[in-house]
C-alpha cells in the first residue's frame, strides 16, 4: 500500500517546504515559518516533548508519525527524527491524510 502521508511529505520536499535535522526544524518554528511539525513516533520521549512544547508555545500543529527511517527516506535522507513543513497547504493536506487514516 502507498502511503499517501509519506508521498506528500516527498513532494513538500521536492517543493522546497521541508525542514529538517533538529536545529533547523527549531529554528523555523521559533521563526514562526512552520505550520506542521512532524516527529518520527521512535524518537526519543525528550525529543518528542521538547517539540511538542515549542509547537504548544508557537501555536504549531504538531503530529508524530512513521518512524526516523521512513521520515528519512520520504524526504530524501538518512534518519530524520523531526520534520517541519512550511508551506501551510501542504501541511493542511498532510494533517488531513494523517487524520483520514486514523
Amino acid at each position: 500500500m502507498i502511503d499517501k502521508v509519506l508521498n506528500q511529505i516527498s513532494m513538500s520536499m521536492k517543493a522546497g517546504a521541508v525542514k529538517s535535522g533538529e536545529f533547523a526544524c527549531e529554528q523555523a518554528i521559533k521563526a514562526k515559518e512552520a505550520y506542521l511539525c512532524i516527529v518520527a513516533k521512535d524518537a526519543s520521549d525528550n525529543t518528542k516533548k521538547s517539540f511538542r512544547n515549542s509547537c504548544d508555545f508557537y501555536n504549531i500543529k504538531y503530529v508524530e508519525y512513521g518512524s526516523k527511517e521512513t521520515l528519512g527516506l520520504a524526504i530524501g535522507k538518512e534518519f530524520r527524527a523531526s520534520i517541519v513543513i512550511c508551506n501551510e497547504g501542504l501541511a493542511n493536506s498532510i494533517c488531513e491524510k494523517i487524520s483520514f487514516q486514523g
